[in-house]
């Protein structure tokens, strides 16, 4: 077999695999030999057939085997004498004339095959003696953490039916149909609908005018829909709701004790307040290893500077093009309104997908040479998680993570980068530092990189953003269409 490179430019490699008709024939004859005593064929007997015959009948289904087997084993081998990585899964190109190819199979004409790849860069590690970080640190007051409990008890608060006029603070219970122009829509009607006036739950002018209602009222509601509203089909137009009120409860009082820890499973008040401290501390351990991540990533970003394989860039710049067009359509904006142009977005997050390939590649080769390994543990509790998302759907998942080989890669990339940053973070110098909850929640100043700039809807590629800052990014489940405001505003509540 003669291997011959026939290009390296930069980071591009093609490689001319060409094996002699002679070293195919040989391989076929091999093969014939050893299926000789094993096939059955009429008026032959056991391991009489003549080798003439066998390679009729055999001769081209053997060949196209050993055709199949050389391409999918050689690649890698090659790689592997040359010292070489390939970036992404080479590219193998052969004859398609059908003539050539019957030739080959005959073992009549040399079998040639082209691999078109781009090695990964080879990357000399550097000291991280030399980068500082700063760990932002928060104290978490009682008051912050019985403010939280509050909420809690607020969200778990009884209802007391009542005989008078709705007020704000109460619950209704009501069935309504919105229609635009005259016409019911989809997802406008609901039954048993329970809402808290005051609450903001509802597009503006909606709550208001169910304010002095009572049990038995039929009302009809004129409203306008926001013009930024997600369902583009209701978005700056006028509607009405006809709503029938079946119930008005009036809030009971709230009281943090025993009795309402029990309602929501745990065994004492003590214990609620413990378990939400905990949540806190969870919230802002997270933001400030974020914060911490990326100072690290920075300082990586300034130490190496490579040419980056475009086949990476290009697939990691693809999906953060993707996620950008399908922010822009949730939200019914253009580059224009986010005071940019296409071009300078793609621009932009051109360089994010840069940076972000430049920095996984140095991330992956100072967790090799630290011997960071991903356990089949960690496999295992991540899949659950990703399982438990999708109630009902576990089959399909695992399925999913069995047939495709990308998928488990998927699953174990963020785990390995997390403790390979733990790795670091035992390296390099990092210093505490008490701040306020304010100053933790404010953005860094000097983070002018693409990533942070409004280049495009202002979520600044939340899935490259997200996956950069160690961060997962889960999508909002689909809700009706009316008269409830946009899912962003509802889960502050």
């Amino acid at each position: 077999m003669q291997v011959i490179e026939t290009l390296a430019e930069g980071l591009k490699r093609e490689i001319k695999v060409v094996i002699p008709a002679k070293d195919m024939q040989d391989k076929m004859n091999e093969r014939l030999a050893d299926v000789k005593d094993k096939v059955r064929i009429n008026g032959f007997r056991p391991g009489k057939v003549p080798a003439a015959h066998l390679k009729k009948v055999y001769g081209k289904s053997i060949m196209a085997d050993l055709v199949n087997e050389i391409v999918r084993e050689q690649p890698a081998a090659i790689l592997s004498s040359r010292g070489e990585k390939s970036a992404t899964q080479p590219e193998i190109a052969m004859t398609e004339d059908k003539d050539e190819a019957d030739k080959i199979l005959a073992a009549e004409q040399d079998f040639e095959f082209t691999l078109s790849y781009e090695v990964l860069p080879p990357i000399e590690l550097k000291s991280v003696k030399g980068i500082k970080v700063t760990r932002e640190v928060i104290d978490i007051s009682d008051d912050e953490v019985n403010e939280q409990v509050l909420k809690v008890a607020e969200s778990a608060r009884a209802y007391e039916t009542k005989t008078g006029k709705a007020a704000n603070g109460d619950r209704i219970t009501m069935d309504y149909v919105g229609k635009v122009d005259g016409e019911a829509f989809e997802g406008g009607t609901d039954q048993g609908a329970e809402l808290v006036l005051g609450s903001g739950r509802f597009i503006p002018g909606f709550e208001d005018q169910l304010v002095g209602v009572k049990a038995g009222d039929e009302k009809t509601i004129t409203v306008t829909f926001p013009a930024d509203y997600p369902a583009k089909n209701l978005a700056g137009k006028e509607a009405t709701f006809d709503v029938s009120v079946k119930d008005v409860a009036a809030p009971a009082d709230v009281e943090i004790n025993d009795e309402l820890a029990s309602k929501l499973g745990i065994e004492s008040a003590d214990r609620l307040k413990e378990i939400v401290r905990g949540q806190i501390e969870s919230q802002y351990g997270s933001l400030t290893r974020q914060k911490l991540k990326r100072q690290i990533l920075d300082q990586l970003d300034e130490m190496y500077k490579f040419e980056t394989p475009n086949s990476l860039v290009d697939a990691e710049y693809n999906g953060i093009w993707s996620q950008v067009n399908n922010d822009l359509a949730q939200s019914g904006k253009t580059f224009e309104d986010e005071d940019t142009t296409e071009e300078k977005a793609r621009e932009e997050y051109k360089t994010l997908a840069e940076r972000r390939v430049r920095l996984g590649l140095v991330l992956s080769e100072i967790g090799e040479k630290a011997g960071v390994e991903v356990s089949e543990d960690e496999m295992q509790r991540a899949i659950y998680d990703q399982l438990r998302q999708y109630p009902g759907q576990e089959k399909q998942i695992l399925e999913f993570f069995r047939s495709q080989p990308g998928a488990a890669a998927s699953i174990r990339a963020p785990i390995f980068e997390e403790k390979v940053i733990d790795h670091l973070l035992t390296e390099i110098d990092v210093t505490d530092k008490k701040v306020t909850k304010e100053e933790l929640l404010a953005e860094e100043e000097g983070e002018t990189k693409a990533e942070t700039k409004k280049a495009a809807p202002k979520k600044k590629a939340a899935k490259a953003e997200a996956a950069e800052a160690g961060e997962g990014e889960e999508a909002a489940p689909k809700k009706k269409a009316a008269p409830k405001k946009k899912a962003a505003d509802e889960s502050a509540e």
